[in-house]
């Protein structure tokens, strides 16, 4: 099997695994948190989410950047891995200006007001966006790795 392909089928691997990973967390944690926000907050016994997302992220994006520069002689599927590339950009960008600051806040909280818990359902809703943008990306791979 030749180097490009291997890093590609390992991109979307992990693509996928990060997409498994916020499916999980929309349909079982998500729907449980803002009414017990001691599930996120590791200091009260709850989940410590960057023990995943963050070597996630970062393998992943490395596996990117990696898959583009092994593919970049293939017209197709450096479109394609440049589209999940950007996909996956506007999740970091939007979490990291937006989910990030307010799931800190949301961790540290003790008990959560009324608006509080309104904004952190708010939050939860809009975060599956986030879902919808990575599977694009993951989709992307899939295309990549198809050869169109």
């Amino acid at each position: 099997m030749n180097f490009h392909v291997v890093i590609l089928q390992a991109t979307m691997i992990f693509g996928a695994i990060g997409l498994g990973g916020g499916l999980y967390e929309a349909l079982l944690i998500d729907r449980a948190w803002p009414k017990l926000p001691q599930l996120i907050q590791p200091q009260r016994g709850g989940i410590d989410r960057k023990l995943f997302w963050i070597p996630m992220h970062t393998i992943y994006e490395f596996a990117l950047v990696a898959a583009l520069w092994a593919n970049w002689q293939n017209p197709f599927a450096r479109s394609c891995i440049l589209a999940a590339l950007a996909a996956h950009a506007i999740t970091r960008a939007w979490s990291l200006l937006h989910f990030i600051p307010a799931a800190l806040r949301f961790e540290q909280a003790d008990d959560l007001s009324p608006p509080e818990t309104a904004a952190a359902w708010a939050w939860t809703r809009q975060s599956r966006w986030r879902i919808v943008i990575e599977a694009c990306a993951v989709v992307a791979l899939v295309l990549a790795l198809s050869g169109g």
